[in-house]
């Protein structure tokens, strides 16, 4: 309607009908917001850009289910606080998205969110799978799916989803950022899901024009706008030495004994909103010869903070070394880890390694590894893997007539990948000694203690 034609009806409205009309969904929701017709589908996948109006939806999604009857429901996210902080407590979470006339109390010591009819959602962490073992909801919602450190959670949602108490069909909405992994795939596939897809720009009018803008600036034409903004799925880059299928299929649960554990760091010197990440990664080799990626805390820190992060994961997995590249931060890398040790007053055995070969010559012996069946991933790394899956080491461009082969940059969580798997199953000798500390090596001169 005009906005003067609105304005009229509005002011027609009494407060009471102005009140409701405030918590009525359907008034105000865009159509791929409101759950699908039919009786024939069992999970409805909301796979979106950012800034959709996937969470309200599915806030607003668990608020039509209360009101309808179901009574048993389950909240289930990445982590705890985000389960708190987005899901319940949010601006587009439950407590503020419902009416006065049935709100909901957050009780956070039984884990439970309770309305005045009776109903009662528990909350539920993606990193504890055996929670949902035993409980039968008829109300299911999963945050960011894609993001799930242990896809067996969603094992445990399936069988759960059978309840009939309640005398509605048990369902489940799944909001989430699109990301090509498996377990996605899988509930995109599966014929009893029915998907809803959308970018960004669908809710451009409840979001800031600048910035709109500056996304559209900053990631239009890019893969990671291609799935972000406009909730793509994308696959792997066929130039990419890392395939996400090969990934999948060697993923374990958790891993065998462990001989030896390692971090890797490849540090960003500078800090800031355009700086680099700084790769973190934890990996260790088996009594089977094999390696495994174990944890990755890689991102954006200020120097001093990702010293303290590693001595804090060095302690936690009581690994054997560092393996810090110190090519751009040359002493200040050892500094840092020396300084965060000694506060903690952690001793600490730092290996420094150079890089003097291209970064293609130092990831194909790694990704050879991998192709071959010796590397697993230890539950899900997904923005890990994203970038061993979507790095060109060689990228052709075109100057006129000519063709050109350019050697592209390569990622921070992958070159720490690369340096923790060199280290461990490269430069040492896989076959020597039975416990952790005894591997046989090479000596270096660049193998110095601190703390």
């Amino acid at each position: 309607m005009p906005p003067a034609e609105r304005e009229r009806i509005i002011r027609s409205l009494s407060t009471e009908q102005v009140r409701r009309l405030k918590y009525a969904w359907r008034f105000w929701a865009r159509p791929p917001q409101i759950e699908p017709v039919g009786d024939d589908w069992i999970v409805w996948l909301i796979m979106a850009g950012r800034a959709f109006g996937k969470t309200r939806a599915g806030a607003e999604w668990v608020i039509e289910r209360v009101n309808a009857g179901a009574k048993h429901i389950a909240l289930i996210g990445r982590t705890f606080p985000d389960v708190v902080d987005t899901m319940i407590q949010g601006e587009s979470g439950i407590i503020s998205l419902s009416s006065p006339d049935n709100m909901p109390v957050h009780v956070p010591s039984k884990r439970r969110l309770i309305w005045p009819n009776g109903a009662e959602a528990i909350t539920y962490t993606a990193e504890k799978p055996d929670q949902l073992r035993g409980p039968q909801p008829d109300t299911i919602w999963a945050d960011e799916l894609a993001a799930w450190f242990r896809p067996a959670m969603w094992t445990q949602v399936e069988f759960a989803l059978r309840s009939i108490k309640s005398g509605l069909k048990a369902r489940a909405c799944v909001t989430t950022t699109p990301r090509p992994t498996k377990l996605v795939r899988d509930l995109m596939a599966d014929p009893t899901t029915v998907v809803t897809r959308g970018s960004t720009f669908d809710n451009a009018a409840n979001v800031d024009p600048a910035y709109i803008a500056k996304l559209r600036r900053n990631f239009d034409g890019t893969r990671i706008g291609r799935q972000e903004l406009y909730g793509a799925v994308l696959d792997d880059v066929p130039g990419a030495l890392w395939k996400r299928d090969r990934i999948n299929a060697l993923r374990v649960i958790e891993a065998p004994e462990l001989r030896v554990i390692v971090i890797a760091v490849d540090p960003a010197v500078t800090s800031g909103e355009f700086a680099n990440e700084t790769g973190i990664l934890v990996a260790g080799v088996g009594i089977d010869g094999h390696g495994y990626v174990l944890e990755d805390i890689s991102g954006k820190y200020a120097p001093n903070i990702w010293g303290d992060k590693v001595v804090e994961v060095y302690s936690r997995w009581s690994a054997n070394r560092v393996v810090a590249e110190v090519n751009q931060g040359g002493d200040l890398v050892a500094t840092n880890i020396q300084t965060a040790a000694r506060d903690k007053d952690v001793q600490i055995i730092v290996r420094k390694v150079h890089a003097s070969r291209g970064k293609r010559t130092r990831a194909e012996p790694i990704a050879a590894l991998a192709e071959q069946g010796r590397i697993h991933h230890v539950g899900e790394h997904i923005e890990l893997e994203d970038q061993l899956c979507s790095w060109e080491p060689d990228v052709v461009t075109e100057d006129g007539p000519q063709k050109k082969i350019q050697h592209s940059d390569s990622p921070d969580r992958l070159d720490a990948y690369v340096w923790a798997f060199t280290d461990l199953m490269i430069d040492r000798n896989p076959n020597a000694g039975k416990q952790r500390g005894s591997f046989a090596r090479r000596p270096s001169i660049d193998d110095v203690s601190l703390g």
